[in-house]
């Protein structure tokens, strides 16, 4: 069954990574690249203490638990425990391999920006949903991320589905905690 997965994996992988244009490749190094959102980090700041005035805060930690759970949860006991080669690592598709920049450490099973885009996006959109429907939009955002790590040829797509899964419960998690301790403070 596991050999199955990974052939389908593997071959889904090809299919995407293969749709591969040259005028893509600058675009897509450049969403993949964890630096290229800095900006809209800052607008998210901006935002939060803006709605949320010094209650902002704690909504600052809930995120910073959000993503260091989704990240620690991937990369720091998932990639290690699996050791899954990332497809640009992997003997059997050398040369099938459309990779653009770098390869990333050699294990890939979930992906890191999978689960750390689709938290904040999770976590963001449980918490401003009822308010601002735009925040649907983050997930998206996440999307794209997500699509640009098999793109680049650095994750295959279960990696990012596994990731996104693992995201949106850890983002899940840390809003119901939240919710909790908002609770308790009022």
């Amino acid at each position: 069954m596991i050999e199955w997965l990974n052939h389908i994996d593997q071959e889904t992988f090809l299919f995407f990574n293969g749709l591969h244009v040259d005028w893509m490749d600058p675009a897509m190094l450049w969403i993949t690249d964890k630096k290229t959102w800095i900006p809209f980090y800052v607008l998210l700041v901006g935002f939060i203490v803006y709605k949320k005035k010094w209650k902002s805060v704690w909504m600052f930690i809930a995120i910073a638990l959000v993503i260091t759970t989704a990240d620690q949860f991937t990369s720091g006991f998932m990639k290690p425990f699996f050791e899954r080669l990332r497809p640009c690592h992997q003997p059997l598709l050398e040369g099938l391999v459309y990779n653009i920049g770098k390869c990333g450490g050699q294990f890939g099973f979930a992906s890191s920006h999978a689960a750390n885009t689709f938290a904040i996006a999770t976590f963001l959109w449980l918490c401003f949903v009822n308010q601002y429907k735009v925040f649907v939009w983050m997930f998206a955002w996440a999307v794209v991320v997500s699509y640009s790590r098999i793109y680049v040829g650095v994750h295959y797509p279960g990696d990012v589905l596994v990731g996104a899964l693992v995201g949106m419960g850890c983002g899940y998690a840390v809003f119901w905690l939240y919710g909790k301790f908002e609770h308790l403070r009022s």
